[in-house]
């Protein structure tokens, strides 16, 4: 994986808090819309992981298959990119 290490790790660990007070939130039967808060903002964490995998993918990746002239393997990781951004806009 091309994307920061650190950061990645940093985010999903955020998310991995977020998540665990949520369970708690929820065996503590607090106030619906409070836990809904804390998802959307786990997902939002998560988002963001994934904007720092997707963007280091492009940048080493996809660049490096682009400028190798192995147009097949040029083709794959832009068929790769066309089918995760499919799966996005769902």
């Amino acid at each position: 994986m091309v994307a920061d290490h650190k950061t990645v790790t940093r985010l999903l660990k955020t998310a991995r808090g977020q998540i665990d007070g949520i369970l708690n939130m929820i065996e503590e039967d607090q106030y619906c819309l409070d836990i809904s808060n804390q998802i959307m903002a786990s997902q939002a964490v998560l988002r963001r992981a994934n904007q720092v995998i997707i963007r280091a993918h492009l940048e080493g990746c996809v660049r490096a298959a682009l400028e190798s002239g192995q147009e097949e393997n040029a083709k794959m990781k832009i068929n790769e990119i066309i089918s995760l951004m499919e799966k996005l806009s769902k």
